[in-house]
């Protein structure tokens, strides 16, 4: 008997003591940072930041699917700046680097690493995989309408950036091919005292409508 309670004490014990699990949520529109990375206590951590509500939250990006809908597709234009995208005059789905209210407006944030808390107040970028039926691409468009190619799965990966601490911006994130992707990231840094920083790889689920 005192077995059975004893068990039953420790079952009881861990279900109060379990982590509440986040409900799985699908964001179509409005500001999300895809990639949002925070500095403390020692450890560098890479979230997603769904913005799409009145109160931002922190979300684990293995509870959130991102929607491309039919809504984003183009046509890929002519001229050779603009092969990574696919042939020109084909389709490709494209989240905008300018606000569309119909839209996932989706880019990046390192508000959350203090200056002075890495090496040269910078971070590397890496996108290490993809899965999907497609080529998935990340770049900026200039004022003049130039592409900077900056993440690109159909050259080979990993591919690495440089981005500032204290920094948000947008891009553009491209897929060729409707389907699901799984996108995978990690972010790295040093510290002042030269200690290798990483996050971690975090996958990234997108949803791409036809």
């Amino acid at each position: 008997m005192k077995v059975a309670v004893a068990l039953i004490a420790a079952v009881a014990s861990t279900l109060i003591a379990a982590p509440a699990q986040a409900a799985p949520v699908t964001l179509t529109a409005g500001h999300v940072d895809v990639l949002d990375v925070d500095y403390a206590g020692g450890a560098l951590t890479l979230d997603l930041r769904d913005g799409t509500g009145a109160t931002p939250v922190d979300r684990d990006p293995a509870d959130v699917t991102l929607g491309v809908p039919a809504a984003a597709k183009v046509t890929v234009p002519s001229g050779s700046a603009w092969s990574f995208l696919g042939t020109p005059g084909s389709t490709v789905w494209v989240l905008p680097q300018s606000q569309n209210p119909n839209l996932l407006y989706a880019g990046w944030d390192t508000a959350g690493v203090a200056s002075g808390a890495v090496q040269g107040n910078t971070l590397t970028f890496r996108l290490t995989g993809v899965s999907g039926p497609g080529r998935f691409s990340v770049y900026t468009t200039s004022a003049f309408g130039t592409p900077t190619k900056l993440f690109d799965s159909g050259d080979g990966l990993p591919d690495s950036g440089t981005v500032a601490t204290a920094a948000h911006a947008h891009a553009n994130w491209a897929f060729s091919a409707a389907g699901t992707y799984a996108v995978t990231f990690e972010v790295t840094a040093t510290t002042p005292s030269g200690a290798a920083l990483t996050t971690g790889a975090r996958t990234y689920t997108f949803q791409v409508s036809n």
